[in-house]
């Protein structure tokens, strides 16, 4: 079976009958798991096995654990500090902060790769402009140009770890108040600004090689009247074409309040696909995830099937030899106690 353009997500800790009949579907082609999903490394290494025995080749399996707030998995992981960690140590140390963030993003790579996870979602290429909570300090920082250079060597080590990475939310979400989770912000600037100042990260990342981007579920009307997840004009005139993005594009998650915009579930699914998007998210919303699997039951692009399968990571290892490996040992020591360098005042995620 090919890879499907949906990707779902899970009630528990093991897989059901029920899941099992909904991971076959011929629309489906990965699953992203969260905290409610995660007990143990050994019980997560179960579960990702359980998915990837279901089809071949296997479902692809996410999760977003790009650190500080947004770490799903925490007991028996390394604790991560959020992205502006980097960033407030790059104002005094920008060389041994990038140092750092490669590592780091080495770590979180190869402890995922451990349990059968192929990527996660990050990282953030968004800008802190000190307006979006639900950005915050998942940010590096405020400058484009800082966020591109941490960003890239988060990238670096992820990659040295033969995982793929993404990056998110094109074409920024920092600069927006509204929280996207329940409805749809606005950005009023004009293109020409986002290019100079936003879009800097994404376009670095993209000439250093990264594998798939998600975009925001956010509107720009000085550029389309679509929100990007759901614009041709965004996905395919300004990613594809400007930029010559070839990789991945993957939706945020359609049961997000700004989706709704786009309709009902199967809507917006077939929306955010015609707009561009090579596979969709539907998360925490079963009913909703039914109605994308049976509207986009009989879709078919081969051109997506062939880029997601770059979506697998590579290097199988045991957490056994991790914790043997020089590298883990300095990334670690690297990170440790990141709530000792002060107090970021950034807010929390909604």
């Amino acid at each position: 079976m090919s890879i499907g353009p949906l990707m779902v997500d899970l009630e528990g800790l093991e897989l059901t009958p029920e899941e099992r009949g909904l991971l076959r579907q011929p629309a489906v082609g990965g699953v992203i798991l969260f905290a409610r999903n995660f007990q143990s490394p050994q019980q997560l290494t179960a579960l990702t096995g359980e998915i990837r025995r279901v089809r071949d080749p296997h479902l692809l399996i996410a999760v977003d654990q790009e650190g500080g707030r947004v770490q799903r998995f925490r007991d028996g992981f390394t604790p991560l500090p959020p992205a502006a960690w980097y960033g407030h140590r790059y104002r005094e140390r920008p060389a041994e902060a990038r140092r750092v963030c490669e590592r780091a993003g080495w770590l979180m790579a190869a402890e995922l790769r451990c349990v059968g996870v192929d990527f996660s979602f990050a990282p953030v290429l968004d800008l802190d402009r000190g307006v979006s909570q639900v950005i915050g300090d998942r940010a590096f920082a405020d400058r484009p140009q800082v966020v591109a250079e941490l960003a890239q060597a988060w990238m670096r080590g992820v990659h040295a770890a033969g995982m793929p990475a993404v990056g998110k939310h094109f074409p920024g979400h920092g600069a927006v108040r509204a929280d996207s989770h329940l409805e749809l912000p606005t950005d009023e600037r004009p293109l020409a600004e986002l290019l100079m100042e936003d879009l800097v990260p994404f376009e670095r990342l993209i000439g250093a090689g990264l594998e798939a981007i998600m975009p925001a579920h956010v509107l720009y009307p000085q550029v389309d009247d679509r929100p990007a997840g759901f614009s041709a004009r965004w996905l395919r005139d300004i990613l594809r074409t400007r930029l010559g993005f070839q990789g991945i594009i993957f939706s945020d998650d359609l049961s997000m309040g700004a989706a709704q915009v786009a309709g009902g579930y199967g809507e917006r699914a077939r929306a955010a696909l015609a707009a561009g998007c090579d596979m969709v998210l539907a998360c925490n919303n079963r009913a909703g995830a039914l109605e994308v699997a049976e509207a986009l039951a009989d879709y078919d692009d081969p051109a997506a099937h062939l880029r997601m399968l770059h979506m697998h990571a590579r290097h199988e290892l045991s957490r056994s030899a991790l914790h043997l490996d020089p590298r883990w040992h300095e990334a670690v020591a690297a990170l440790a106690s990141p709530e000792q360098e002060g107090d970021l005042s950034l807010g929390d995620r909604g």
